[in-house]
């Protein structure tokens, strides 16, 4: 079928330029994941000239939604949901004087495939009238991502991190001639914002290579240039239980990560791990940044604890704190950042249930109760943690029980959701009608300890709880 019975709004854009007398070209990823066999619904379009007004007059005809780009580099968008899919519409106005001279301008060869519109026909094989100047084809043949020019990414610094992206989603190598120029260029990255940034990270995040690609864009110096916090960890050595310094552990954790995210099959894991948690970044990925991070707060919390040991006591806290800042500057969403700080903040927890042959109600109780929805995502995190963690003073039948009881509790996790909602037996009100106590900072620790009572089924009345509430008011006196 050709493009144009599939796609009958590129039949508008036509018509648009005809009768504006202005050439369009459709160019870039659309087209190579076409010769892929990937089916897109993203268009990219170089306009001869008044790339926005086009925009605008499409927009109006199709009844979708304009937004311009980029003012200044004339850039515009126009989105339209087409049978509850996202159709995007990208046009810009070519980047020099002539056709040919703008697909100098552009990123990497498999990006400058084009097609004019003016060739496109109803009947028209679109791989018979391709633009392929730049060995576009031989590239996507061999798999590899090239730099169009040696100035590529001083054009425009975003580049370094889509050659990544492109790596993660596309499977492509990215050529050693390019690696070297992202090596030579990647402080120009600082020039870059960090919504920009953030968008290709997680394209790295979502992809099913992500610790081989974080592994990649550390060795050419490009990963502590977005997160210069991550520099910390460099050469910071572990005690006995560990094999690698804080930072090669951080990115093994990863690894070990993907591989349990991998083996993962069951529908309410996939329905817990896929969800959508702001724009279109879901949790299993916002979970491989806190595992890379994890442990972040080890270099300030380091002390020698004797010959070759040392101990790292609060950690978790001094990292929680930074990943705050990080989170901030990567401007994720405020639900984002109080998921990242949860799992930094909680990761030793799973570990310190596990130094028990059989935690505690009450110890699995308080785990479920400070970790809330993220409980499943630490215990996982704290899988792949301790997978990591390949020491001489490491042992496997210590690695065994603390699966075991990671495991378990995940299992619990899971048939807790299932339960009826979770109903306080009395509330704040209750201790100022019955109690008579006046609304102090102590109100938060006494339904803190009733609501604890009536999880373990210590309590099950109202009566059984105002009594409780009264013996601990009495003994704050």
């Amino acid at each position: 079928m050709s493009l144009l019975n599939r796609f009958p709004q590129l039949e508008i854009i036509q018509s648009i330029a005809s009768a504006r007398k202005i050439s369009v070209y459709l160019v870039g990823g659309f087209l190579r994941d076409h010769i892929l066999g990937i089916s897109k619904t993203d268009f990219d379009f170089a306009v001869e000239k008044d790339a926005l007004k086009l925009a605008q007059i499409f927009a109006h005809k199709i009844k979708g939604a304009y937004v311009v780009l980029d003012k200044e580099l004339r850039c515009a968008r126009v989105v339209k949901y087409i049978h509850q899919e996202q159709y995007t519409f990208d046009f810009a106005d070519f980047r020099a004087k002539t056709f040919a001279q703008d697909l100098n301008q552009r990123d990497f060869t498999i990006n400058t495939l084009a097609v004019n519109l003016d060739d496109l026909t109803r009947d028209q094989d679109i791989c018979a009238i391709l633009i392929d100047k730049k060995q576009a084809i031989k590239d996507i043949e061999r798999q590899c991502i090239r730099q169009v020019s040696a100035h590529a990414f001083k054009d425009d610094p975003l580049r370094m991190m889509r050659a990544f992206s492109l790596r993660s989603t596309l499977g492509f190598k990215i050529e050693p001639k390019t690696l070297q120029q992202v090596k030579k260029d990647k402080t120009l990255i600082k020039k870059v914002s960090y919504e920009r940034i953030t968008e290709e990270l997680f394209k790295v995040l979502k992809s099913s290579r992500t610790s081989e690609v974080l592994k990649e864009m550390d060795k050419v110096g490009l990963l502590e240039e977005i997160i210069p916090q991550a520099r910390i960890m460099f050469h910071c050595q572990q005690g006995g239980y560990h094999h690698l310094d804080v930072w090669h552990h951080s990115l093994e954790a990863v690894v070990q990560l993907e591989r349990i995210l991998d083996g993962i099959t069951d529908p309410e894991w996939k329905d817990y791990l896929n969800e959508n948690l702001s724009g279109n970044r879901p949790r299993y990925a916002l979970m491989k940044l806190a595992t890379l991070l994890h442990d972040i707060g080890k270099p300030e919390a380091r002390r020698k604890a004797g010959i070759k040991r040392f101990s790292f006591h609060g950690h978790e806290h001094i990292g929680r704190n930074i990943i705050r800042y990080v989170a901030k500057m990567l401007k994720v969403s405020a639900r984002e950042r109080h998921i990242l700080e949860d799992m930094v903040l909680w990761h030793l927890r799973p570990g310190y249930l596990s130094n028990f042959k059989t935690p505690t109600e009450k110890a699995v109780y308080r785990y479920f109760r400070d970790t809330k929805e993220e409980a499943a995502s630490i215990l996982l995190l704290s899988l792949a943690d301790q997978r990591a963690t390949r020491g001489p003073l490491t042992t496997q039948k210590g690695q065994k029980h603390h699966e075991k009881i990671c495991l378990s509790l995940a299992q619990k996790y899971f048939d807790k959701k299932k339960e009826k909602v979770f109903v306080r037996l009395i509330d704040g009100n209750d201790l100022i009608k019955k109690i008579k106590l006046s609304p102090s900072p102590l109100f938060s620790e006494i339904l803190s300890r009733v609501d604890e009572a009536q999880a373990l089924g210590k309590i099950t009345t109202k009566k059984e709880a105002l009594a409780l509430a009264k013996k601990i008011a009495a003994q704050k006196d």
